[in-house]
């Protein structure tokens, strides 16, 4: 595998949460740049060093309301 992808989204409570599609991966964080950094470090405990994905896409969506 080459590459692994986080959805990420606001947190209704505040923050940002990073989900892995296709993998049991979720994490958490205050600031995106707390994600960038959790879903490193959760990539490099799910996955055995011969197996890890060599990059690591996070997508974030964000839903944006417009009041008419």
């Amino acid at each position: 595998m080459s590459e692994i992808v986080f959805l990420v989204e606001e947190a209704p409570e505040g923050g940002f949460t990073a989900r892995a599609l296709g993998h049991a991966i979720f994490t958490e964080g205050d600031t995106f740049d707390q994600i960038e950094e959790n879903a490193r470090d959760a990539v490099l405990c799910h996955f055995e060093e011969d197996q890890r994905p060599a990059t690591i896409r996070l997508h974030y969506v964000r839903d944006l309301v417009i009041a008419v």
